[in-house]
């Protein structure tokens, strides 16, 4: 199995208690203020707010700050009106394809951190179109495989999950985008405990990694992360649990 899940569990696990936190915060404010400003500020009635929202409890973001961020979308004359949604498509170490989303009030800013972040870490920037096609947006729901079996996860199925399996110690349960919800909403309720849960771009074929280059890629998938801007980074490496884990560390 690929361990690409694993390596959003153990991301997951890190931000909790993430120095960076504030720079976190701000990057799930401004998801929120997007999503509020497109849609509305009800989550009942906007599915893109609602998944927002809910990655920023899951985050420990407090309340209040969430309620300032949908306010701000829905503000008359806010300045959320700036920012834009931009992605960027490229390669990283082993021939990885990328796919790099990002909020932003300007692009100019954006596009030269970004190149800068793949320049350093030896990645390159491509054509738009260029890896797009190698993603399919996806629901994904973490669950610890150490906790809970396989059975106690038929609930995810009959809610509407599209796949579940096993990767080293976690579960992943794939789920179509309106489904994602719904999903994580009946396993809260037979009680399993969700590490995280999220919309992705899920790469339909996954490029098998060594450990060297994995170094390499996971620290540009990084430092991409860690631009003001960039929402999210999205790639297609295949790397076993153990390599992760010692990367990781």
């Amino acid at each position: 199995m690929s361990g690409h899940s694993k390596w959003a569990s153990i991301k997951h696990r890190k931000a909790v208690v993430d120095a960076r936190r504030g720079q976190q915060f701000t990057k799930l404010a401004r998801a929120i203020t997007v999503a509020a400003r497109d849609g509305g500020g009800d989550p009942d009635s906007n599915a893109t707010l609602a998944q927002a929202v809910q990655k920023a409890r899951d985050a420990s973001m407090p309340k209040d700050n969430i309620e300032r961020a949908i306010a701000k979308g829905t503000g008359a004359g806010s300045d959320a009106a700036a920012i834009e949604a931009v992605t960027y498509e490229g390669y990283g170490p082993g021939g990885v394809a990328l796919l790099i989303e990002a909020l932003t009030d300007n692009r100019n800013r954006t596009g030269a951190d970004v190149r800068h972040a793949l320049s350093k870490h030896g990645g390159t920037l491509g054509e738009p179109g260029s890896v797009a096609y190698l993603f399919e947006k996806r629901g994904v729901i973490v669950v610890d495989a150490g906790r809970w079996s396989e059975d106690d996860l038929v609930v995810a199925i009959d809610a509407g999950a599209q796949d579940v399996s096993i990767d080293d110690d976690i579960y992943e349960i794939v789920t179509a985008p309106g489904d994602l919800a719904a999903v994580r909403a009946a396993l809260e309720e037979a009680g399993i405990e969700i590490e995280s849960s999220e919309l992705v771009q899920q790469a339909t074929a996954r490029v098998p990694v060594e450990e060297a280059d994995a170094t390499r890629l996971l620290r540009l998938v990084e430092a991409l992360e860690e631009i003001d801007d960039v929402d999210a980074v999205h790639a297609n490496f295949d790397v076993s649990a153990d390599v992760l884990e010692r990367v990781a560390s």
